[in-house]
């Protein structure tokens, strides 16, 4: 009956088509009947509608050479490649139409039959039931899984990237996030509680101690290393990949999702299998690598590719909008939106949202055990427009939508799920370091070392996943942050930005440089620094002292006798000496580490780099992300005690999968021989046998199966 509903549909928008569109018809020359142009455009439905369900899928996987977005700006024109062709099967060739009128009579028919079939079977429950079950009975038969809803329930983890705990609550307080208002007040299914990250409060960091039990030696966000002359940036899928291989060689242990798990839009593998849109991966060369696997499972039904792709158009104009409107405001702060950050935006906030979503989807139907998931699309407006703006906020809408999608699935799929809700980080506001003092944090250190600083202020370039996620997606090669660095003077500085955290390195000097050595080779430095309103405090290596943190008019306190709430760590709050000294322990630790001043009243910071919402360093929201958990799990930590570090969040997920399982379930060590192996997200395997694999979404097994009725709704 879905069927003939949706042929009926399709066949009266058609028909509306043809008689408000000069360039369309469906009569032959003379005319004809109403009956007969009604069979015509019966047929001419039909004729697309399976052209769509058999031919479609196969186009976007022959296509899967073409870059990702590239094939967005292809959507368009296939659609109306198939309209066309529909029209050629009607007899007696009463069906024409422009190639430019095909594109959107093809594009506004795929939107209409998607959403008539999605509205059939989320209000027939029991057909809805019956569709998934299917689905997910012909995936456990493929993959030997049969949990059943009586066996352990499987968990599900999403990260939603930059959304601190503070911001978390306040939306679910004001009705921003009506899902989590919902989980946490009306039925008390859920509790909320923030944790604390390293000094390190970015992505790189805290995925990966949440995902593999390590972090240890990743000091920033981008970093530079002595030995080799690299800089490192945990966004760069070669320095992900050794990262993840670094962390698993620490702890011998394959990580979070090791057992039978699944990775989703993150920069690490977690030991999965089951891989998509990982950017640790795209680094991997060779038979194994399919990188764009992951995008052929959601746009292999035209309907998901017409909607997101108008929804990306969409996301751009409002990006436009937004940003003037703040222009003619004149709000403040704000940074620059040119250029091509509308477009990276969308894909952030669009396409990567709604392909990984439609992959999480596709893992609790196959009866994953473990599913982490990452949704970057707060974290990335949140830096260009502020972490308390509007877009921000709409963007906290947008995601609840999705929670709620995903909570409905979690209802009628063959396995249950326990769904858990957490944060790497949060965001900080303010104003730019530059925007605020009209120089660069590398003017400065230049200015300090007495070397030539350019007239105008060069503004430092802000990197993001997003952004290097859209190169990988484009087949770019991310930026090489550092060539200038490697172009440079031996003598010169190598200074780097991630968030309000600021490294300073000197090629010149062997291993870590000391107080006493920048002292005496250049006297104005560190007092340049640390008497600067812009900075709250530096950590360098003293020969007398062992490392010492220096503030203002003087100030010097051995890192062994820091103290919360005093000297220049007095705005910073608790657990600050803890995370400074244990970042000095780092092999990497840069020759200066700089962290920003912080307003503990307005709560605001200044980043080293182009952005108004920040993260990185320590000060305020930032460092306070969140982890919200269903009741029927234990409790994280004890009665008083505070959640501290991405490593420890680490042990608590993988206390909570035993607890899913029932039973004790060790961590799944690597043996040593076997580490390289496990670093490309195979487990033990070796790569050449076992790599990664990459699962159809929803509506690629849909199609499959010649099931391809929409019946699975797609993300936002």
């Amino acid at each position: 009956m879905r069927v003939v509903v949706v042929w009926a549909v399709s066949t009266l928008t058609m028909l509306v088509l043809a008689g408000v569109l000069p360039d369309f018809r469906l009569q032959s020359n003379d005319g004809d009947s109403i009956t007969k142009t009604a069979f015509t455009a019966a047929w001419g439905a039909g004729a697309f509608g399976l052209l769509s369900a058999l031919v479609w899928p196969l186009l976007v996987r022959a296509l899967l050479i073409v870059p990702a977005l590239v094939l967005g700006l292809l959507v368009f024109f296939l659609n109306g490649s198939l309209l066309l062709l529909a029209l050629r099967l009607i007899p007696d060739g009463r069906g024409a139409a422009d190639p430019r009128t095909a594109v959107v009579v093809a594009a506004v028919m795929s939107a209409v039959a998607s959403a008539t079939s999605t509205a059939l079977a989320v209000r027939d429950d029991n057909a809805y039931r019956r569709r998934l079950s299917r689905l997910a009975d012909r995936r456990r038969r493929r993959s030997g899984h049969d949990h059943g809803r009586c066996g352990p329930p499987g968990t599900v983890f999403i990260q939603l990237d930059g959304v601190g705990h503070d911001m978390l609550a306040r939306a679910a307080d004001t009705g921003l996030m009506p899902t989590v208002a919902r989980w946490l007040a009306d039925d008390g299914s859920h509790r909320l509680t923030p944790w604390r990250t390293d000094w390190s409060s970015q992505t790189g960091a805290s995925q990966l101690g949440i995902l593999h039990g390590s972090n240890h030696d990743v000091p920033a966000f981008r970093w530079y290393e002595k030995e080799t002359g690299d800089v490192m940036v945990s966004s760069r899928p070669a320095s992900a990949l050794e990262l993840q291989r670094r962390a698993i060689s620490r702890t011998h242990d394959a990580g979070l999702l090791a057992i039978d798990g699944a990775s989703r839009g993150n920069l690490f593998s977690g030991g999965a299998a089951q891989l998509a849109l990982v950017l640790s991966m795209a680094a991997r060369r060779g038979k194994g690598r399919r990188s764009r696997a992951g995008y052929f499972a959601y746009f292999s039904d035209p309907a998901n590719a017409v909607r997101t792709a108008l929804a990306f158009l969409a996301e751009v104009c409002r990006e436009i909008g937004e940003s003037t409107r703040a222009r003619l405001r004149n709000d403040t702060p704000r940074i620059k939106r040119g250029g091509l950050y509308p477009f990276i935006r969308s894909f952030a906030t669009v396409v990567e949202r709604d392909v990984v979503v439609a992959a999480l989807i596709g893992d609790m139907f196959a009866g994953r055990t473990a599913v982490y998931a990452d949704l970057v699309a707060y974290d990335e407006v949140a830096h260009h427009s502020g972490p308390h703006s509007r877009d921000a906020e709409k963007l906290l809408g947008r995601l609840d939508r999705c929670l709620a999608l995903i909570a409905k699935v979690a209802e009628h799929t063959p396995r249950r799920y326990r769904i858990v809700l957490l944060s790497d980080h949060g965001q900080s506001p303010g104003e730019t370091f530059v925007g605020a003092y009209g120089l660069t944090l590398k003017d400065l250190v230049r200015a300090g070392c007495g070397l030539p600083v350019s007239r105008r202020a060069q503004r430092t370039r802000s990197g993001s996943e997003a952004r290097d996620a859209v190169r990988i997606a484009l087949h770019r090669r991310p930026a090489e942050e550092g060539e200038a660095e490697h172009r440079a003077e031996p003598s010169d500085p190598v200074v780097l930005a991630s968030g309000n955290l600021g490294l300073i390195s000197f090629p010149d000097i062997e291993g870590r440089a000391s107080r006493e050595e920048l002292d005496r080779s250049r006297p104005a430095l560190l007092g340049t620094l640390a008497n600067h309103p812009g900075i709250g405090f530096l950590l360098v290596r003293s020969e007398r002292h062992g490392s010492v943190v220096l503030g203002g008019g003087g100030t010097e306190i051995p890192v062994a006798e820091l103290r919360d709430g005093e000297g220049p760590l007095a705005p910073f709050g608790p657990g600050a000496a803890d995370a400074i000294r244990r970042t000095d322990t780092f092999p990497h630790v840069a020759d200066i580490m700089v962290n920003s001043m912080y307003d503990p009243v307005t709560g605001t910071v200044h980043a080293f780099e182009e952005q108004i919402g920040s993260h990185g360093g320590l000060g305020g929201a930032q460092s306070r992300p969140f982890l919200l958990w269903p009741t029927d799990l234990s409790s994280p930590v004890a009665d008083g005690a505070e959640l501290v570090g991405a490593e420890q969040v680490h042990q608590v997920l993988r206390r909570w999968l035993r607890e899913c399982a029932g039973r004790p379930t060790p961590p799944t060590r690597v043996p040593t021989t076997a580490v390289r192996y496990a670093a490309d997200g195979a487990g033990t395997r070796p790569r050449e046998e076992a790599g990664p694999r990459e699962e159809a979404g929803p509506r690629e097994e849909a199609g499959r199966s010649g099931e391809a009725d929409g019946t699975v709704p797609a993300a936002g």
